[in-house]
């Protein structure tokens, strides 16, 4: 690849990863056209509908024998099959819980969960998959560490939200990591496992009465449109994050949770105090250190693979 497509490639690459971190930074402004529908609803439809369009998008580009292969090869490993059936309900904790966050006036604290995210996956690295913490490193969890309970003494509860948020994503990514599966294929298969529980949790809601779809076009619209805004920001990032080095995707992931806060604080009036500034600083500084760390140790690898080669 000479030097012109190279800068092609890592360009598409960069407005790939940016506009996914982008999109999901504004999904908020979606869930809240539907926040009339209870969080466990919109779940289930998110989920339904994000089967759905997946199996169109692997049909438009003729990789249903490659799910169909995958699903079988899963059927046919015990460990990997409990590893994504753990994955598709860590993802679907995570995108329930922060649709019931965004829609209960809580989007500040989801925020923190996606800027705590990447720190809680270095700490489970160390846990679980025995990987060693710089000095550094170590400093960046601390910082969080303070962040947090900067927030729990001043306001008298634990930001489990954040909390929760950030583990959930993490494991989330672990189990994907030690599974290996494609970002089309895995969301395809992760969504086909948990569609009958979300399927069966519909027909019971509408069975009540109290279903919302299919009483208002534009809602129930809008409930389908639940797995195209879940898809399309996932295809984009799949996309750009296979063209740009693991350091731009770091730094990229911080687009997201900027967003949702500045959303939280300017346009929805959450409360954002100065004990909000010191928490948020502490983690923000323990990001720095987090990216820097990344960033020094690629191109560490960078230069020792290119001794090697030379």
């Amino acid at each position: 690849m000479n030097q012109t497509s190279g800068n092609k490639e890592l360009g598409l690459g960069i407005v790939c990863a940016g506009l996914s971190y982008m999109l999901w930074g504004f999904l908020p402004l979606f869930w809240k056209l539907v926040d009339d529908v209870s969080a466990g609803e919109i779940l289930a439809h998110r989920i339904v509908w994000s089967l759905v369009f997946m199996l169109v998008i692997l049909l438009c580009l003729r990789k249903i024998p490659a799910f169909t292969l995958e699903l079988k090869a899963l059927l046919t490993n015990r460990k990997r099959l409990i590893g994504i059936t753990l994955a598709s309900i860590f993802i679907s904790l995570n995108w329930g819980l922060y649709i019931w966050a965004v829609n209960a006036d809580r989007i500040i604290e989801a925020s923190l969960g996606y800027y705590i995210n990447p720190l809680v996956s270095i700490l489970l690295a160390v846990i679980v998959l025995k990987e060693k913490l710089s000095s550094l490193q170590t400093l960046s969890i601390i910082l969080a560490g303070v962040g947090v309970l900067v927030l729990t003494l001043n306001f008298g509860s634990f930001p489990w939200v954040a909390i929760m948020l950030a583990v959930s994503f993490a494991f989330y990514g672990l189990i994907k990591k030690m599974v290996q599966l494609g970002a089309l294929v895995g969301l395809a298969i992760e969504t086909l496992l948990i569609t009958p529980f979300a399927l069966l949790f519909l027909t019971y809601v509408h069975g009540s009465g109290g279903g919302a779809f299919g009483g208002s076009v534009s809602l129930s619209t809008l409930l389908m449109l639940a797995g195209v805004v879940t898809a399309v920001p996932l295809l984009l990032f799949a996309n750009g994050a296979k063209r740009i080095p693991l350091s731009m995707v770091g730094l990229l992931q911080y687009i997201a949770p900027t967003i949702k806060l500045i959303l939280g604080v300017y346009l929805f009036n959450e409360p954002f105090t100065s004990i909000h500034l010191v928490a948020f600083s502490c983690i923000w500084v323990a990001l720095v250190i987090y990216t820097w760390t990344l960033t020094k140790g690629l191109r560490v690898r960078t230069l020792t693979t290119a001794g090697k080669s030379a």
